[in-house]
């Protein structure tokens, strides 16, 4: 095994899940294409310059735009997922939160007039701010720092608008018979994500929250006197768990291929940050 590649342990786990090619030539080995996929994504690098032991760039380009499309490291994620929770190996203390990631001019250079195709949002996830194109990493993880969610949005996006569907992205299928689990135990987040709508819709789905008040909001109950309320529950022993989510961030942000965005769709960044976080999960169970 070379510097950023698959383990054995790690090839073990995504190998059943990679489709095979029931007729045609034979193809360039499965192992060896996907390793130029972990290397491009861990090293930033264009796909044209990838070494030659990974073969032709453009074969494994062409088969990493496959994957892409056809969802092959998303469910490969929810496998590794659906068998630590058979072990009972998930902390359903999800915490959530987003990280700002800077487009490189190679991504901003999209075409993005002629609108989407498919699933590809019309924008491709890339949003203008001040510091020029970014794109914002929206994350549930479990309570150890593993990736059960994520969601792409512009980097303008505010996050408590983003907060419900990121939850509802949460689908852990079962080994066995049942439905996938999708409601988390608690979940943590800052105050960012605090608001009435987003609170009312945890505890229509029987979720506790451990969000801390805005002080606009505590000034207003407060100023309304016997009408405004009691405050929400918060417990500052959990709370203090948050920094979980923010090193889980830093382990995703390892990969220089994701640190900096160099996709030009969100398809396929999604599908960068999809095979990074199936290799955190791979390092743990």
């Amino acid at each position: 095994m070379r510097r950023h590649e698959l383990t054995d342990r790690e090839w073990e786990l995504l190998a059943p899940l990679i489709p095979r090619a029931a007729t045609g030539r034979p193809r360039v080995g499965d192992r060896q294409v996907v390793n130029g996929m972990v290397y491009k994504i861990r090293t930033g690098i264009s796909w044209r310059d990838l070494p030659e032991r990974y073969g032709s760039w453009q074969t494994v380009y062409t088969r990493f735009r496959r994957y892409a499309l056809d969802g092959v490291f998303t469910r490969a994620l929810q496998q590794i997922q659906a068998r630590a929770d058979a072990a009972g190996d998930i902390d359903w203390l999800v915490q959530i939160d987003s990280t700002i990631v800077r487009a490189h001019q190679h991504a901003a250079a999209t075409g993005r007039k002629g609108g989407s195709t498919g699933d590809e949002p019309d924008d491709h996830a890339l949003g203008r701010s001040r510091g020029g194109l970014t794109t914002k990493i929206h994350l549930a993880c479990d309570g150890r720092g593993r990736p059960l969610a994520v969601l792409l949005t512009p980097g303008e996006r505010h996050d408590s608008i983003c907060a419900r569907p990121l939850l509802e992205r949460i689908r852990v299928p079962r080994t066995g018979l049942g439905r996938p689990r999708c409601r988390p135990d608690q979940v943590v987040a800052d105050k960012a994500y605090s608001s009435r709508g987003f609170r009312a819709y945890l505890r229509r789905r029987g979720i506790a929250c451990t969000i801390p008040e805005k002080n606009d909001q505590q000034r207003h109950r407060h100023n309304r006197g016997r009408h405004g309320g009691r405050p929400p529950a918060f417990d500052r022993h959990i709370y203090r768990r948050r920094n979980v989510v923010e090193r889980s961030f830093n382990q995703l942000k390892g990969f220089r291929g994701i640190a900096t965005r160099y996709d030009k769709t969100a398809t396929s960044y999604e599908t960068a940050v999809s095979l990074a976080s199936f290799l955190l999960w791979a390092r743990s169970v």
